[in-house]
């Protein structure tokens, strides 16, 4: 969870430890956690409802930029989700993130021309109250 907050992947509508938790439940072998030595330097969260697959939380900790960290994270939650037979991949990336788009594009990712809409099933604050 630190490590999505120093990578700036937390915003007040996410809670970081009820995603993992969730994800736990949820296709586990689809949360791929990146370890050097002791430390947790790369998470991949990936998800396939049958339709398609979604990646989330991809992450990978400053100090371990441009090592081919987070292209190694994509490529095996590819082949795993690929496995599954799903036939294809989106994520999410705020348009303000030129370099998380440039990292996408390079791997492979293109703009669908699409436009991502959300709706909150919960509310937060109301659930996080003691």
């Amino acid at each position: 969870m630190g490590l999505w907050a120093e990578c700036g992947l937390v915003v007040p509508q996410n809670n970081p430890e009820r995603d993992i938790q969730r994800k736990l439940g949820v296709n586990s072998e689809l949360f791929l956690v990146g370890i050097l030595g002791n430390e947790v330097v790369g998470t991949c969260m990936a998800g396939y409802e049958g339709h398609r697959g979604w990646i989330n939380y991809l992450a990978v900790h400053p100090d371990y930029r441009r090592l081919g960290i987070a292209t190694i994270m994509m490529k095996a939650a590819e082949d795993k989700l690929r496995k599954m037979g799903c036939p294809k991949i989106n994520v999410q990336i705020r348009i303000s993130n030129q370099e998380v788009i440039k990292f996408y594009e390079s791997i492979g990712f293109s703009d669908d021309q699409v436009v991502s809409m959300g709706k909150r099933l919960e509310d937060d604050a109301a659930h996080d109250i003691g």
